[in-house]
């Protein structure tokens, strides 16, 4: 995977695009596929609820207005908290829309109006298919990664947390995704993965047992920290999950928008120095562009 960062709006298999919204939210456009996560639309001082009466403030502004988005094909979502699917969201979001998600996350989307959810437990995947700009059927396969939203026991009276993985094939490969010699498959186009935002935990470590080759990971950083705990991989976890998934290239997001991040991402770049593997990062500002050629 070759990458720059100019924008483009090519739907080829070949050639593809991470938007940068803010916070956790970005349009993924690939194969004719266009995917928004986490969507969070609230503005500089704002806030969103945390849960058991506790409240953040963003800090910065998103990139693009909610009645600027493309049209999508889904909606990949983390979690349920206010910093990742806020009140612009639930009041302005087409119900109809397809929402990917873990069981709590679907609960309270169902409570709000949202009625084409769809709830995936660790390691379940659910798949759909397009045609990209040269007429050829691509499927995307979405799998439910393991996430834990802080330490442990903190993390049972936290909202469930998932990662996903983005399959991108050729239609036609059935091989499953649990084969470790999937990824060398002639039908195998890209892999994404997206952290959601979960520690690193033991559990994380089965990911590229079952998911080698991640062309691109998205990190979800920031070090959240409430009453002193800290919830959301900070630069030293967010390094040891790079050194666990050893993507190609990795881009951290989720990172200096609200008031409970605690871990600025200068101290990640530090981190990234120090390990020698600045070629493999790429930062975003809030509106850039991350563009690749799929090469296979």
């Amino acid at each position: 995977m070759e990458s720059n960062n100019n924008s483009s709006s090519s739907t080829s298999s070949t050639k593809g695009s991470i938007f940068f919204i803010g916070n956790a939210t970005v349009l993924i456009k690939y194969a004719g596929f266009t995917i928004l996560t986490d969507p969070t639309f609230i503005h500089m001082h704002e806030k969103v609820p945390l849960g058991y009466g506790l409240e953040t403030t963003r800090l910065t502004n998103p990139a693009m207005e909610i009645n600027q988005l493309p049209p999508l094909d889904l909606v990949l979502l983390s979690h349920f908290h206010g910093d990742h699917f806020d009140q612009v969201a639930i009041r302005e979001l087409d119900k109809l829309l397809p929402i990917m998600s873990n069981s709590h996350a679907v609960d309270e989307l169902s409570i709000r109006g949202f009625t084409n959810t769809k709830k995936l437990d660790t390691w379940e995947n659910i798949s759909f298919t397009k045609k990209d700009n040269n007429n050829n059927d691509v499927e995307l396969q979405i799998t439910a990664m393991p996430g834990r939203h802080g330490p442990f026991p903190v993390a049972m009276f936290l909202p469930k947390v998932m990662g996903s993985m983005l399959d991108f094939k050729r239609k036609g490969d059935r091989n499953g995704s649990n084969n470790n010699n999937n990824s060398h498959n002639s039908n195998q186009l890209l892999r994404i993965y997206i952290t959601g935002d979960t520690m690193v935990f033991d559990d994380i470590q089965e990911i590229p047992k079952r998911y080698p080759n991640v062309d691109l990971a998205l990190l979800h950083l920031g070090g959240t920290t409430i009453m002193g705990i800290v919830l959301t991989m900070d630069a030293n976890e967010g390094l040891e999950m790079f050194n666990i998934i050893n993507p190609k290239k990795a881009i951290p997001i989720h990172y200096n928008d609200y008031d409970v991040f605690k871990s600025p991402i200068e101290d990640f770049q530090a981190k990234v120095k120090e390990a020698g593997i600045e070629d493999h990062v790429f930062y975003m500002q809030h509106g850039e562009t991350y563009t690749f050629d799929v090469n296979r």
